[in-house]
């Protein structure tokens, strides 16, 4: 595919054609990582990992350390409805 480097607004651009976004997975809006390499300018997308976030069981497995409590408060002090 040739295309043109074109003026936009105060920088330049390259318009991509559909075709050229659909092999690369792309979409608009999708960060691009922008370098040169020998001379050339490559485009790569930013591929943002999934991180998974563990159960809670699963975060405390193993641990031996103090075991939470309920906290008291006291009674009621005063005009206090409980």
């Amino acid at each position: 595919m040739v295309t043109t480097l074109v003026k936009w607004g105060n920088g330049q651009g390259v318009r991509l054609s559909r075709q050229v976004l659909e092999e690369a997975h792309l979409n608009v809006g999708d960060e691009l990582d922008v370098h040169v390499e020998g001379g050339n300018i490559v485009l790569a997308p930013v591929r943002k990992r999934i991180i998974s976030i563990p159960d809670f069981a699963s975060m405390f497995a193993g641990y031996s350390g103090p075991q939470p409590q309920e906290d008291d408060f006291g009674g009621p002090v005063g005009d206090e409805e409980w």
